[in-house]
């Protein structure tokens, strides 16, 4: 039976000034290396902002996290596979090594915090009734009981 192989995300620490060099040169060799299956991912997450300066307004980009890259990978399943994939990314110019408690192992984030850093969107739940339906709690302290639905709050996730 095969094990199923889920990417993660991982965060890769670099020199500061170094993100976007590091991206292209790992984003360069997962296309010649063809491990697109491997490193699905490289991201330098940045917020946008309209700026003034000498009366005139431009668009600057602002790195949400200097000195981090965000690298969706394959990891953790096979030990000569991950041994490669982590002395390939490490010695890539400009990193320092990966985040985490042991230096020689990474640490895949959580769905929380990708959530909490912005990196990828909370699922989205749609609900099949309205203001006024009469509903069956299903968890929480109010579990099995019946209850009228006042108000849903569609941005909160709440009803």
């Amino acid at each position: 039976m095969s094990e199923e192989r889920e990417a993660r995300w991982y965060v890769i620490h670099t020199y500061s000034g170094y993100e976007d060099k590091v991206k292209r040169s790992l984003e360069n060799i997962v296309t010649g290396q063809n491990l697109q299956s491997v490193i699905q991912e490289v991201s330098v997450p940045v917020d946008r902002t309209v700026e003034t300066r000498d009366g005139r307004r431009f668009e600057a980009e602002h790195k949400r996290y200097p000195g981090y890259v965000f690298v969706k990978i394959v990891y953790g399943y096979e030990e000569e596979a991950d041994k490669k994939l982590w002395y390939l990314i490490r010695n890539t110019q400009g990193v320092t090594g990966f985040v985490g408690t042991n230096p020689n192992k990474p640490l895949p984030m959580t769905d929380s915090d990708l959530i909490a850093m912005g990196l990828v969107e909370p699922e989205r739940v749609e609900v099949d009734y309205d203001v006024g339906d009469l509903v069956r709690v299903t968890d929480g302290p109010f579990r099995d009981n019946k209850a009228v639905v006042k108000e849903i709050n569609k941005d909160k996730q709440q009803v």
